[in-house]
C-alpha cells in the first residue's frame, strides 16, 4: 500500500484583501463587511500531488454602537442679559453609519442659575462657529443626520439668560448623546438593526456619552446721575431770569460686559431755553444738528448716542440752558 502524506492549511487571502482595501476605523472593520474563509488540504496520491478545498464560510461583521462628545469652548462662555452659544463635538466611534439623539440639560447641580435652552443646531458649513440662518436647527426629536464611522459633527446649544442673574454667577449645560438605534450595557444586541442587516451591538461607551459646557454671567449695570450748576448774571449761583444752568448727566457702568446703542435723552426744562453750541460728550463739543456726530438737539430735547458702553467706565454728557 502506498503511503499518502496529508497536510492542511487555512487560506485567509479573501479576508486579507478586504482589510487591506479598507481604511482603519476607530470601531474596526466596517459593519456589514463579509469575512470569508476557505480551507484546503494537499496530499501525495501515488506520486501525484492533489488538493481538496473545504466549503467557504462567510460571516458578517456586526455594527458596533459607540460615540464620544466633548466641549469645544476651552473656557467658560460669557453670557450677558441676552443669549450665548455653547459648542460641542461628537464623533461616531462605532464601525457603521448611525444617527444620534441629543438632549441638553441646563438644570445641573451646582448651577448658580439655570439658562434657558432655545435650540440645538449643527454646523453645516464646517467653520465651527454658529451662523444664524445658515446652521440648521435639529427637529423636535433632536436627531442628528446619519454619521459614517469616524465622522464628527459640531453641535451648538443656544441658550438665553433667565431674569435675575447676577454678574459672575456660573452655570453648566450638559449635552447627552445617544445612539438612535439604542443604548445599554456593552454587548447589548439589537438584532438586524445594524448596517446591511447585521446585528447592532452596543460598544464600550454604552452607545452614549455626555459633556458639560460652562457659562459665566457677565452682567453690566448702569446708574444715571444728573447734576446742575447755576451761574447768575451777578456772579452768583442764584436761579434768576438770565441765569445759566449747566446740566451734567453721568452714566456709570458696573459689573462686567457691555451695552450697545446706549443713548442719553434729556428734555429742555420748562421756563428755560437751550443755549446753542453747549452740548458736550466726555468734554468734547458736539454739534446741535442731527449730523455725523453723536449728539443732536431738537423739539424733544437733547439726545446723545454713546454707542457701546462697557463696564468699569463712566460717560458724561452736559449742556446749558438759560432761565427765561
Amino acid at each position: 500500500m502506498t503511503k499518502r502524506r496529508l497536510s492542511s492549511s487555512l487560506r485567509l487571502l479573501p479576508f486579507i484583501a478586504i482589510v487591506a482595501a479598507t481604511p482603519a476605523l476607530a470601531g474596526g472593520v466596517p459593519a456589514g463587511s463579509i469575512i470569508e474563509n476557505t480551507a484546503s488540504a494537499t496530499y501525495d496520491d501515488s506520486g501525484v500531488e492533489r488538493t481538496v478545498s473545504s466549503n467557504t464560510v462567510e460571516v458578517m461583521v456586526e455594527e458596533l454602537l459607540d460615540v464620544t462628545v466633548t466641549s469645544q469652548d476651552g473656557s467658560a462662555v460669557s453670557i450677558g442679559s441676552g443669549s450665548a452659544v455653547l459648542t460641542y463635538e461628537l464623533t461616531n466611534t462605532g464601525n457603521g453609519p448611525e444617527a444620534f439623539i441629543l438632549t441638553a440639560d441646563p438644570a445641573r447641580t451646582g448651577n448658580d442659575f439655570d439658562p434657558t435652552v432655545t435650540g440645538i443646531a449643527y454646523d453645516t458649513n464646517g467653520n465651527g462657529i454658529y451662523d444664524e440662518g445658515v446652521d440648521l436647527l435639529l427637529g423636535a426629536d433632536n436627531r442628528t443626520p446619519v454619521l459614517n464611522a469616524d465622522d464628527t459633527l459640531t453641535v451648538f446649544i443656544l441658550v438665553d439668560t433667565p431674569a435675575g442673574v447676577n454678574d459672575g454667577q456660573t452655570a453648566s449645560v450638559n449635552l447627552l448623546v445617544q445612539a438612535a438605534t439604542g443604548t445599554g450595557q456593552p454587548g447589548t444586541a439589537f438584532p438586524g438593526q445594524g448596517e446591511g442587516g447585521s446585528d447592532a451591538i452596543v460598544g464600550a461607551t454604552s452607545a452614549d456619552d455626555d459633556a458639560d459646557g460652562q457659562l459665566t454671567a457677565a452682567v453690566a449695570a448702569v446708574t444715571l446721575s444728573k447734576s446742575a450748576v447755576v451761574s447768575d448774571p451777578f456772579g452768583g449761583n442764584e436761579v434768576v431770569p438770565g441765569a445759566t444752568v449747566t446740566f451734567t448727566i453721568v452714566a456709570n457702568v458696573t459689573g462686567t460686559g457691555s451695552f450697545d446703542a446706549f443713548t442719553i435723552n434729556d428734555r429742555i426744562p420748562d421756563f428755560t431755553t437751550y443755549s446753542p453750541g453747549t452740548l458736550t460728550f466726555g468734554g468734547a463739543s458736539l454739534t446741535d444738528g442731527a449730523d455725523g456726530d453723536a449728539g443732536s438737539v431738537g423739539s424733544n430735547g437733547v439726545s446723545v448716542n454713546l454707542g457701546t458702553v462697557t463696564s468699569g467706565n463712566s460717560y458724561a454728557v452736559s449742556f446749558d440752558v438759560v432761565v427765561n
